[in-house]
């Protein structure tokens, strides 16, 4: 069955950035819509999609989200079905958290074929929350693919303390969103920051990070 996309962005953008959703909300969610949105003002092109499971739930069959390494297949199906639709040109593959962490473990499959030109994971869950021990860091240690991380400062699948310690590739930037949770939004009355704050520097941080990366 061929994949089902939401897109946003202009048809022209020169870049495409393809997301997958978190492990219990879907493509359409307010943070995922949000994210696209913002992404596409600053001129990329953006594809949603979701796996099986997270399709079946609009359908009335309520599944678990399976173990995240299971969908590897799917997300690999999603990229080849968005070029079948004929989108062009460089592809940052990333998602929402269960969805960016698919795509760091075929990340480098894929930057091998030159199939993708980076990794992008908005909220990267490093463990389950309160179980700090419960690592989900192997396959980043050696990771080649160009990846940019956002994470919230206040983020409980991982805080940066925690991240300081882990041993990632080098190939891996992280940017910190003050005050940011899961989801990367901030308390504005803590913080000072808004939402739409941290989804502007998202955005304009990405653009900057392709620039540099995709030739």
């Amino acid at each position: 069955m061929p994949t089902a996309f939401l897109f946003d962005g202009p048809e022209t953008a020169p870049i495409t950035v393809l997301l997958a959703h978190g492990a219990g909300a879907p493509m359409d969610s307010a943070s995922m819509t949000a994210t696209a949105k913002a992404l596409a003002e600053a001129g990329f092109g953006v594809a949603r999609f979701e796996f099986h499971y997270m399709a079946a739930r609009r359908y009335g069959r309520r599944k678990p989200p399976p173990r995240a390494e299971t969908v590897n297949p799917e997300y690999i199906k999603a990229i080849a079905d968005l070029r079948s639709k004929g989108v062009k040109g460089p592809l940052i593959i990333g998602g929402k958290s269960m969805g960016g962490r698919v795509a760091s473990m075929i990340a480098d499959e894929m930057f091998s074929k030159d199939e993708i030109s980076g990794l992008l994971c908005l909220g990267y869950p490093f463990h389950p929350p309160a179980k700090p021990t419960q690592l989900r860091t192997r396959h980043l240690a050696d990771l080649r693919t160009p990846t940019l991380i956002f994470q919230g400062t206040r983020d409980e699948f991982g805080t940066t303390d925690e991240v300081a310690t882990y041993d990632l590739s080098d190939r891996i930037e992280i940017l910190w969103l003050e005050d940011g949770d899961h989801d990367l939004k901030p308390r504005k009355s803590i913080s000072g920051f808004s939402s739409a704050d941290h989804l502007k520097t998202l955005a304009h941080a990405v653009k900057a990070w392709t620039e540099r990366i995709v030739r």
